[in-house]
C-alpha cells in the first residue's frame, strides 16, 4: 500500500507495491494507436478566448453555424461575440464576475459562452427545464448578478426573487431571416406550449434589455483582459440530477484548453474545416459544451438544434451530410428501435460517439446490429471539465468506458481509503490529469471529501464505483451512493437495471435500495411497462423472470409499476428523486 494521508502503515505487505505499479504502469499505453504519445504539450499560456480568436481567424469564411436554415460564418460569428463583450464591460460587468446563461441551444448560446469569457467573466449555465427554486439555488451560490435569459423562461427567473443588475433577454427568432421569424415561434411550440414570451413592456424596467438591442448598438470592440489560464475561471457549471445538493465547479481556462487538446487527439479521424455535426446535445451540460468548443476550434459546421425530436435530428444528418455524432445513451436507445432510423447511412458517419451517462451494453450491440457502425463510448464528469477516459476507435469494448485520456492517470482505490486494490476488483474510480477542475465553489469540504492524496499525488475521487482489466480498459459499475447493502451484501443498481431492461415488456427502470432495519437496504425497482403489457404482467413475474439472472439477494423483493420515473434533464434515470418520493 503506497504511504497515503489517511492510513499510514510501516509494515506495508509486498502484495501492496506490485498493486501500485500495476496502475503506475499505465498498461492501457500500449492500446494507444501508433503516434498517439502518451503527454501531449498543453500551452499553459493560452486562454480560451486565445483559442476562439485563432479559430474565428483562421475558418472565417468559412460556415460555423446553421440554424433552421440560416447560415452564420465564422467572421459573423466572430463580429457579435465581439459587439456582445463590449456591451457587457459596458454594463459594468468585469473579470471574475459571474454571468449565469439560461439559454436553449441556439446561436445566442455560442454567442454569449464566447462573450462572457472575453471579458474575462465566468460563465454559470442553468439548466434550461430547472424550476425557479433551483434556479435561484444557483443564482445565490454563484453571485450571478446578470443574466442572459431566452425570453420564454424568464418567468422562471421572476419566481425566484431574486434581484439581478442585468437582465439581457433573447428570442429564438433573432438568429433567423424576418421571413423566417414564424418559424422561431413554431420551433418551440411542441415543447413549451405553457411559456410566453414577456410583454413588451418589460423592456421599459431597469436594467433589462435584449440581446439583439446590443449586438446591433455596440461595436466589436471589447476591452483587452490578462487571463491567468491555470488560475482564473471561465466557467462555473453546477452538479445536479444523480448527486444531491447542486454544487458550482471551479473550471478555468486550462482545465478546457487541456480537454480540446485531449478531445482532439481522441477524434483525429475528423479532419479540421471540413466536418459537419448536428448540435442537439445540450449546450449547458458539459458533454454537449465540449462538443461545441471543440467544433469551433476545428472549424466544423454545427446544424443546432434546439428541440431534439428525432425526426428534426434524422432529418438535419440527412440534409446537411453530417459526418460525425454525438450522442447520450438514451438517444441511441431510442434511436435503435426507430422506424426511420435506416434513412440515414449510418456506415459513411466517421465517428459515432457517446457521453453524458453509461451506454448500456446491449444497446450497443442493437445499435451496430441495425446501422453496421460502432458506438465510441467515452466518460467524465462535470468536475473534470468533460472526459477522462475514451474507447479507443476500431478498439471499443463493450461495456467499457474505455481507457485514459493522453495527460491522464486513472487508478481503482478502496472506497473508504486511500489505496489502491487489485486489477479486476471493483473499487472507486479516481482520476487525474491537466482537465480535472480546481474544486467546488466556495466548499472547501466537499473538494477535501473528493480528493486522495497519495505519495503527492492529487487524485479525484469520481463518486463512481468501477475496475480496470488487464489491457487497462475502465468499467462503470454504480455511483457510490447508489450501492444497496443487503446483510452486509453488495448489490449495483446498475446492474439489476440492465437484467430487467432486457425483459422484453419493460420499458424502463430504476433500481434503488429502500431502508430496513433489519436487513439495512432491501432491493427495490421502480418499472414503467410496455403499454401492451400494462396490467398483464405481475410483480412475481418479474422476480421470476430476475431467477437464474441474478443472485438471489440481487433480485428486487419490492416492485413498483409506474406510468414514468422522474430523470434528469439529459434523460438519465434519477435514482435521487426516486429515493426522495420514497422518503
Amino acid at each position: 500500500m503506497p504511504c497515503c494521508t489517511r492510513n499510514t502503515n510501516n509494515s506495508r505487505p509486498k502484495e501492496v507495491f506490485k498493486l501500485k505499479s500495476i496502475y503506475e504502469e499505465k498498461p492501457w499505453l500500449k492500446e494507444y494507436a501508433a503516434g498517439v504519445p502518451p503527454e501531449l504539450c498543453i500551452p499553459s499560456d493560452q486562454s480560451l478566448i486565445d483559442a476562439f480568436n485563432q479559430a474565428t481567424e483562421k475558418w472565417q469564411n468559412e460556415t460555423a453555424i446553421v440554424f433552421y436554415g440560416n447560415k452564420i460564418k465564422y467572421r459573423e460569428l466572430r463580429d457579435r461575440v465581439d459587439r456582445l463583450a463590449t456591451a457587457l464591460a459596458a454594463m459594468g460587468i468585469k473579470k471574475g464576475d459571474r454571468v449565469a446563461l439560461l439559454l436553449l441551444n441556439s446561436p445566442e448560446y455560442v454567442i454569449s459562452s464566447f462573450a462572457v469569457a472575453k471579458i474575462g467573466a465566468v460563465q454559470t449555465p442553468i439548466s434550461p427545464v430547472y424550476v425557479s427554486s433551483e434556479i435561484r439555488h444557483q443564482l445565490l451560490d454563484s453571485g450571478a448578478e446578470t443574466i442572459i435569459c431566452q425570453d420564454i423562461l424568464y418567468e422562471g427567473v421572476v419566481k425566484t426573487g431574486v434581484k439581478l443588475k442585468n437582465v439581457i433577454l433573447t428570442n429564438i427568432s433573432e438568429s433567423l431571416p424576418k421571413l423566417k421569424n414564424i418559424m422561431g415561434k413554431s420551433i418551440l411550440r411542441g415543447v413549451y406550449q405553457k411559456m410566453a414570451a414577456p410583454a413588451p413592456e418589460i423592456y421599459k424596467g431597469e436594467g433589462i434589455c435584449r440581446m439583439s438591442d446590443l449586438i446591433e448598438k455596440y461595436p466589436p470592440n471589447p476591452p483587452a483582459v490578462e487571463i491567468n489560464p491555470r488560475e482564473d475561471l471561465v466557467m462555473l457549471p453546477y452538479t445536479g440530477g444523480t448527486t444531491g445538493s447542486p454544487k458550482g465547479v471551479m473550471i478555468t481556462h486550462y482545465n478546457v484548453i487541456s480537454n480540446i487538446a485531449q478531445l482532439a487527439e481522441i477524434t483525429k479521424v475528423l479532419e479540421s474545416g471540413q466536418e459537419t455535426v448536428v448540435g442537439y446535445m445540450p449546450f449547458y451540460h458539459a458533454a454537449g459544451g465540449m462538443s461545441l468548443y471543440c467544433a469551433v476550434f476545428r472549424g466544423d459546421t454545427i446544424v443546432i438544434v434546439t428541440t431534439p425530436d428525432l425526426d428534426g435530428i434524422l432529418e438535419n444528418v440527412i440534409r446537411y451530410k453530417a459526418t460525425y455524432f454525438v450522442g447520450a445513451p438514451t438517444m441511441y436507445e431510442l434511436l435503435k428501435d426507430y422506424e426511420k432510423t435506416d434513412r440515414v447511412r449510418w456506415k459513411n458517419i466517421k465517428m459515432i460517439l457517446s457521453g453524458a451517462d453509461s451506454l448500456n451494453e446491449f444497446t450497443a450491440k442493437d445499435w451496430e446490429e441495425r446501422t453496421g457502425n460502432r458506438i465510441t463510448e467515452g466518460y467524465g464528469m462535470t468536475e473534470t471539465t468533460a472526459i477522462t477516459h475514451y474507447n479507443l476507435l476500431g478498439k471499443e469494448k463493450y461495456g467499457s468506458i474505455g481507457v485514459p485520456a493522453c495527460n491522464t492517470d486513472s487508478a481503482i482505490l478502496d472506497p473508504d481509503e486511500d489505496k489502491y486494490v487489485p486489477v479486476g476488483e471493483i473499487g472507486e474510480i479516481v482520476v487525474a490529469g491537466p482537465q480535472i477542475a480546481k474544486g467546488y465553489w466556495q466548499r472547501p469540504d466537499a473538494t477535501r471529501e473528493c480528493e486522495a492524496i497519495i505519495e503527492g499525488k492529487r487524485w479525484w475521487r469520481t463518486g463512481d464505483l468501477g475496475r480496470m482489466d488487464a489491457d487497462g480498459y475502465f468499467y462503470f459499475y454504480d455511483r457510490k451512493r447508489d450501492l444497496i447493502k443487503y446483510k452486509g451484501l453488495k448489490v449495483f443498481a446498475r446492474e439489476v437495471e440492465e437484467v430487467l431492461k432486457d425483459h422484453v415488456h419493460i420499458k424502463e427502470v430504476g433500481v434503488v435500495g429502500q431502508p430496513d432495519p433489519l436487513v439495512g437496504q432491501n432491493v427495490k425497482a421502480v418499472i414503467v411497462l410496455e403499454n401492451d403489457a400494462r396490467g398483464k404482467l405481475s410483480e412475481q413475474d418479474i422476480m421470476e423472470y430476475c431467477k437464474g439472472k441474478l443472485a438471489h439477494y440481487k433480485i428486487p423483493s419490492i416492485i413498483e409499476f409506474v406510468g414514468e420515473i422522474p430523470k434528469t434533464d439529459i434523460g438519465k434515470v434519477s435514482r435521487r428523486e426516486i429515493r426522495t418520493q420514497e422518503e
